[in-house]
């Protein structure tokens, strides 16, 4: 074979090399596919890392790929959080939760956080509902959650739950979010509430009956949360929802801050779950399922349930089969 024949022929087979790597199909060897396995390795490893400043860092980027998909807010904010969704759809917790892996002490210790979070979200938007920004998507007869969160946790601790429980710092940090923008940017409660209440208004039926199934309840006591009963069609209603908030008027500094915002709800998300996952791990290996224990708590305020000081000592509590949040 020629020399120039021999050059084409190692060339063609470079190019084919590296037309299987971009496309995605197996090269078991070389250097593309050491390149591969390297960069897959440190994916693995790094995934479910958290750092102190990754919110901060999300913020000082101040861009997100939201090209292409108009003018609407509901759809640039879809196009922002596009991977932050993906990341909170794969916390270990909710893959388990999906599966039908949940169980009565996972279930009461996440409605816990939810009442947290949702006491102080719908705190804030009664608070501000005149704001021009809220008052669009302000609709408390058809989305709150609170009543329907405290009649669920009434069912599973008794009348004193409030007594009873100890939120985390990871729901103790989103509650505060969410009261410090309702006092200072009232406007960025509407990412919060898209976030929330559209997202629970689209699996809400769905997990609704995982959770029955799989905590083996023979009736939907317990499972208010779920349920939406002044939302006769999900789907008209979100239609509606995003309209409303498509007219609210923003600057174009106010709709980056909108944006930011809600990358920060789906991060809070994330590392709530994550937080009620390392609990329930400990607990998972101690606690006896079926007499789950909640520790009252000393100087308990009637309006703001206490949050660990720390977590190792929710951590130590829970281990001993007493379920703290």
């Amino acid at each position: 074979m020629a020399a120039c024949e021999v050059y084409k022929h190692r060339e063609l087979q470079r190019s084919r090399l590296y037309k299987r790597g971009r496309t995605g199909r197996r090269c078991s060897s070389g250097p593309l596919a050491l390149r591969k396995r390297q960069l897959w390795t440190h994916f693995n490893q790094h995934r479910g890392e958290k750092t102190s400043s990754q919110m901060e860092n999300m913020k000082s980027a101040r861009k997100y790929d939201t090209g292409g998909v108009g003018s609407d807010l509901s759809e640039q904010i879809k196009a922002a959080t596009k991977d932050s969704h993906v990341r909170a759809e794969n916390t270990q917790l909710m893959l388990s939760y999906q599966k039908g892996q949940i169980s009565l002490v996972q279930y009461k210790v996440l409605l816990c956080s939810l009442y947290e979070i949702y006491k102080a979200l719908e705190e804030e938007l009664d608070r501000n509902s005149s704001h021009p920004a809220v008052a669009p998507i302000y609709f408390p007869q058809e989305l709150a959650r609170l009543e329907s969160l405290e009649s669920d946790l009434e069912h599973f601790l008794g009348s004193d739950w409030r007594r009873r429980v100890i939120i985390p710092a990871a729901t103790h940090r989103y509650a505060q979010r969410l009261r410090e923008i309702g006092r200072k940017n009232p406007a960025l409660l509407v990412a919060h509430a898209y976030t929330r209440y559209l997202g629970d208004l689209s699996g809400g039926q769905v997990l609704g009956k995982i959770t029955q199934k799989s905590l083996g309840l023979s009736s939907k006591e317990g499972l208010s949360f779920f349920s939406f009963p002044g939302v006769s069609s999900p789907n008209r209603f979100k239609q509606l929802y995003r309209s409303r908030m498509n007219g609210i008027d923003l600057t174009e500094e106010g709709r980056r801050e909108m944006l930011e915002e809600a990358v920060s709800a789906f991060e809070f998300n994330i590392q709530v779950f994550d937080d009620l996952q390392k609990m329930l791990s400990v607990t998972t290996a101690t606690a006896n399922q079926s007499n789950v224990v909640f520790p009252t708590a000393a100087h308990q305020s009637p309006r703001v349930m206490q949050f660990a000081v720390g977590l190792c000592v929710a951590l130590a509590t829970v281990g001993l089969g007493m379920y703290a949040l």
